[in-house]
């Protein structure tokens, strides 16, 4: 009998999910994700409008099947899965900028640690992808702290003429100005077990360093390794708590049906809110957003305090950001505030009709936290290992996560402006320019004439009018 190809389609589901192709001897062809699989694998049927090695598999396909996941994210991550256990024949590594954030080494004699997204090049060992960009970044802090690897570019590294900050604070070892290959290509060892999760006996080795370092009696060495160890088993436990929330909260749709239930309200999109300030300095504001589909980024969103006399003052703040978001923002069937009893009033206030959620942190950060239900009532019965109480902790950290980002932005902005706006001549391109090189404004303010005259495209009176700004 000979099987159409839409019949192998006919009763595809339109959710979420990963697809897999086979031939008529049961190879696997091809892996892949789908926001919409029905929509997805009916874009197979005009053979003509697929690129030529999909022109090639699809005439070889027998068998397609598929699996469903709650959201988008998770098919992503789960063919990237796939694809590396079971190496289907006609997969191409993901080349779209939607993939999740990864990690590199590049080659050479001092490979460079770099995060990236888009397109694997065969000159780097590749690690990932991660579930979030802070996920990534405590990776490579993490590296930096224990391996000291570089993190610059290959222009940057050639053209210095002493050590950055980074190498300061150490977290480099500084191979532009010391280039010892064979001690850089140990900690690059090092760095390679780490990323691929081979933790344990590195743990093991530097506790071994620190016992012999305390016996004589060189606390200050042993000291910064007692440091390394700890980042390492920081991030190890934070993997760990990381990967079991992730588990317990994939299924989005069964826990905002839960949540529902126990409010007894319809949910279409959640919107969740935090403030960020520096003792009242860059006063901002955001909102993340989720439904059953999990996180919906479409619905974020920045706040910049317009009435300046509630700055430092969260209540305040939290007031204006919540009413903006409810007046100009899409329509939200639940607002979510961190924060106490205070927060949840000024909120409702605010939001009109729109049902207020309180999460507290509690004494305890991580395991007190509790809840002020939309009529003000306090609950502190929901099981901390449960699905419903994993996914509350996790979208008011994502909440978190987005305003703290903001407000770092926002504050290296200003910073840079303030300082570099005060010399004639340092326009926005030199600004550009000179925080590329040395990474921040500390750097610049301590860096030499040299070191400034090396900058791409400052130019030596610039690199004068600069080094005489501040030293002088």
């Amino acid at each position: 009998m000979n099987i159409q190809f839409s019949d192998l389609i006919e009763n595809a589901p339109h959710a979420p999910g990963v697809y897999k192709m086979y031939d008529a001897e049961n190879n696997l062809l091809y892996v892949g994700k789908a926001k919409n699989l029905s929509n997805r694998l009916h874009q197979y049927l005009d053979i003509s409008k697929l690129e030529l090695h999909k022109q090639v598999m699809r005439t070889l396909v027998a068998r397609v099947d598929w699996e469903t996941v709650p959201t988008e994210s998770d098919a992503l991550l789960h063919e990237q899965e796939l694809i590396k256990t079971q190496k289907p024949k006609y997969n191409i590594m993901l080349t779209d900028g939607k993939m999740y954030p990864m990690l590199a080494l590049t080659s050479g004699d001092f490979p460079r640690l770099l995060k990236f997204r888009g397109k694997i090049s065969q000159r780097r060992d590749v690690y990932g992808p991660y579930p979030s960009v802070s996920a990534l970044n405590e990776t490579i802090k993490t590296i930096q702290r224990v391996c000291q690897i570089r993190t610059c570019t290959d222009t940057q590294m050639h053209n210095r003429t002493r050590p950055c900050l980074l190498h300061q604070i150490g977290r480099c070892c500084a191979p532009c100005t010391n280039p010892d290959k064979q001690k850089y290509a140990e900690n690059v060892r090092t760095a390679r077990k780490i990323l691929t999760g081979d933790s344990r006996p590195i743990i093991a080795d530097l506790t071994q360093q620190m016992r012999e370092l305390s016996a004589n009696m060189d606390f200050e060495n042993a000291a910064i390794v007692r440091d390394k160890i700890a980042a390492l088993t920081h991030t190890s436990n934070r993997g760990k708590r990381q990967n079991n929330a992730y588990s317990a909260i994939s299924d989005w749709n069964k826990n905002v049906s839960d949540l529902e239930k126990w409010l007894n309200i319809k949910i279409e999109l959640a919107g969740v809110f935090d403030n960020s300030h520096l003792f009242g300095k860059q006063p901002v504001g955001a909102m993340i957003t989720f439904g059953h589909n999990g996180f919906e980024k479409s619905g974020y969103r920045h706040f910049k305090l317009i009435d300046k006399s509630r700055a430092g003052n969260d209540i305040a703040m939290m007031s204006e950001f919540v009413r903006r978001a409810v007046e100009h923002g899409p329509k939200l069937d639940l607002i979510i505030v961190d924060g106490g009893m205070a927060q949840w009033h000024i909120a409702k206030r605010a939001a009109g009709d729109t049902p207020v959620f309180g999460v507290t942190k509690g004494a305890v950060r991580d395991g007190d936290e509790h809840f002020i239900l939309p009529d003000g009532t306090i609950h502190r019965d929901l099981p901390k290992d449960s699905p419903l109480f994993l996914m509350l902790r996790a979208v008011r950290d994502e909440a978190h996560r987005f305003v703290i980002t903001y407000h770092r932005n926002v504050r290296a902005k200003q910073m840079t402006a303030s300082v570099l706006d005060e010399i004639d001549g340092i326009g926005p391109t030199r600004k550009r320019a000179l925080m590329q090189h040395f990474g921040s404004v500390r750097a610049i303010m301590d860096a030499d004439i040299d070191a400034l005259k090396h900058v791409p495209g400052l130019g030596k009176n610039a690199a004068e009018k600069i080094y005489a700004h501040f030293h002088q």
